[in-house]
């Protein structure tokens, strides 16, 4: 591929201020050289920031679908796609062809149309890490239908939620997974959480764990009879450019869950690229990133980016920990795997462990080691080089969101000095600033503000779903003309970044990014419960913890607390999902607010660290004796 394939220093600088200089010329090259396109575009990109309305690729026509499997078969029909590595080590690994792959799809894709759905429906996968998941969102994007995968570790209330908002046509699910030593019942989570979805008609149903389940008559149905009967014949639907791709949910601030809308080329240009860059992939590589396809990192750097690179991607059903802490270096050492790209609750988790789990593997086979989902800290990036990269394979700290579709802020491999704990530079094409509280640009190096993007990249999020407005108030109006990340951020005096952490009410709990507010409605719903204030602290394995502070009605004063925690912790479970339960909980008779009502976070953040050393302006307080009551009985 005739990629700008950035292999020096020098190169970087050139190809990054060409791209800023001129954009349009710069991805319009990359698009027209390595993809295969229907029709070409009349503008590469038309936009309006303080509208929020961006396109990529204007009037052109492509199928991404057709980009990672089909134009790979004359060239690499029989090299592997996609490795399965099972949960269970003692279940064979499956070695799936892209001529494998492209066989699969096509009869998904016509079961899919078979059962009804059309270019536009939106349909729910809710499956654990198995080749189905890869092959039902290839289906559905090869139709033109728009996937939303929902993390198999939601509640049935939190899927729910998610199948509403967008109102899917269909669910993809299997009988249940395998999650290290426990066995997830799956089918009986969406059987929940059917009972409030009147869009939902049918039912696709994967034989995974063999367990029985109820199927309901006329919307369930076994996938695997279906596919038996289907054609492997399927001509891939033409797409606009800004056809919708996907919809992923990431938790709001306030408010329920935002449905991430990203189209068809802009992001298949943009994962294609960062993806080629990022991981100085190479033909013959292995490629595995851990994550679960449930979030933005599986969708672009487990199956868009690496697929559209012709490469060979590693997907594990299993967990770092089973069958025991060496699990992660056995498979690496397994398959042979050339980039490792994980999240740093993985890496703290594996270095709290003994040393003797990750040395008794050479990982000769690694290039390239990564790390995603949050800042990683300095410990665990030392010990992540040291020990699992061997000093000598460099360690890619990226930065992105589920909004921008691909990685913005990182080294590129064998380029870029690494730096503990910074992202280091912008990708090409990504123009980041940082803005003071009275919304200018700080100039300069060695300077901390809030990190916001000021030109569209081409993989950015188009809209928030069936709800534009709250897209543009939640990231175009905080600094006008920007889209504003959330983010803080720290430039050094070369002009490296570090992120410094969420500036709003968002908590990366082990990565995954947890909104306070729908946290908070859950345990409000508690007859005990008068009212809630959820913060994170810092956590030496998850990254950030949450604290939650809660005030009980009088009744609920005299109940016992030990209980009153456990059945709080399982409203959480139930409503969101385990991965949202409190560490700790502190039972107070008030908040510290302001006189308007605001919440005073900060205090509250300071108090769960353990840090009492300056409040701040506490004059505007409506109870400032709280704040003592609240330090007194802090939970260590």
């Amino acid at each position: 591929m005739s990629y700008y394939r950035i292999s020096s220093l020098e190169q970087y600088f050139k190809h990054y201020n060409k791209s800023i200089r001129e954009p349009r010329k710069f991805w319009g090259k990359i698009a027209e050289e390595n993809f295969t396109w229907y029709q070409m575009w009349d503008k590469v990109i038309d936009f309006d920031m303080g509208e929020a309305d961006v396109k990529w690729f204007v009037n052109a026509k492509v199928n991404i679908v057709k980009n990672c499997v089909d134009r790979h078969l004359a060239r690499r029909g029989n090299k592997t796609a996609i490795i399965f590595e099972p949960n269970d080590p003692n279940e064979e690994a499956q070695h799936i062809t892209y001529n494998e792959l492209h066989q699969r799809v096509c009869k998904m894709a016509n079961v899919l149309r078979e059962q009804g759905v059309k270019k536009g429906d939106r349909v729910c996968i809710y499956l654990p890490m198995i080749p189905e998941l890869a092959v039902a969102v290839l289906a559905c994007a090869r139709i033109g239908a728009i996937h939303s995968v929902v993390f198999a570790g939601f509640s049935a209330s939190a899927v729910a939620t998610r199948i509403n908002d967008c109102e899917c046509y269909m669910v993809i699910t299997s009988d249940g997974g395998f999650r290290g030593d426990k066995t997830v019942h799956l089918k009986s989570i969406i059987d929940e959480a059917l009972q409030h979805c009147p869009t939902v008609h049918k039912v696709l149903v994967v034989k995974r764990t063999g367990e029985e389940v109820n199927m309901t008559y006329g919307r369930d149905m076994w996938l695997q009879p279906l596919l038996d009967e289907a054609s492997d014949n399927n001509v891939a639907e033409i797409m606009d450019a800004e056809d919708p791709l996907f919809i992923l949910y990431t938790s709001g601030s306030t408010g329920k869950p935002k449905g991430m809308l990203h189209t068809t080329a802009g992001y298949m240009v943009y994962t294609a690229y960062t993806f080629k860059n990022i991981f100085a992939y190479e033909e013959n590589d292995v490629y595995w990133c851990t994550a679960d396809i449930g979030w933005i990192t599986g969708h672009s750097y487990i199956l868009y980016g690496p697929l559209l690179n012709g490469a060979t991607t590693v997907i594990f059903e299993g967990v770092p920990s089973y069958p025991d802490f060496s699990r992660f270096w056995e498979v690496i050492e397994k398959h042979k795997v050339n980039q490792f790209y994980t999240a740093p609750t993985a890496i703290r988790s594996l270095a709290k462990e003994s040393i003797d789990y990750v040395q008794g593997y050479p990982l000769k086979s690694l290039k390239v080691i990564g790390s995603v989902g949050e800042p990683i800290n300095e410990e665990a990036w030392n010990w992540y080089n040291d020990h699992v990269g061997g000093k000598r394979c460099p360690l890619v700290d990226t930065w992105w969101q589920t909004e921008t579709g691909g990685i913005m802020i990182s080294p590129v491999p064998f380029v870029t000095p690494t730096k503990p704990t910074y992202a280091t530079l912008p990708l090409p094409g990504i123009q980041p600033v940082l803005m003071d509280e009275k919304r200018n640009e700080i100039e300069g190096n060695q300077v901390v503000g809030s990190l916001c993007i000021k030109f569209p990249w081409p993989a950015i999020a188009r809209t928030i779903w069936g709800d534009h407005q709250r897209y543009k108030d939640t990231y175009f109006s905080t600094f006008p003309g920007k889209y504003f990340t959330g983010d803080g951020a720290l430039r050094d005096e070369v002009g490296y970044y570090r992120i410094t952490g969420r500036v709003d009410d968002v908590v990366i709990v082990s990565g995954h990014n947890l909104g306070t507010a729908p946290i908070e409605d859950a345990i409000n719903e508690h007859q005990a419960v008068a009212e809630s204030a959820i913060v994170g602290f810092p956590h030496d394995i998850k990254g950030n913890a949450l604290y939650g502070y809660i005030i009980l009605k009088e009744h609920g004063e005299t109940r016992d607390q030990k209980n009153l925690r456990n059945e709080i912790n399982k409203l959480i479970s139930d409503q969101i999902g385990p991965i949202a339960k409190l560490d700790k909980i502190q039972f107070v008779s008030g908040l510290p607010k302001t006189r308007s009502g605001k919440i005073m976070r900060r205090i509250l953040r300071k108090i769960a660290e353990g840090d009492f050393s300056n409040f701040g302006d506490t004059t505007t307080l409506l109870n400032p004796e709280i704040v003592e009551e609240i330090k007194s009985g802090r939970i260590e």
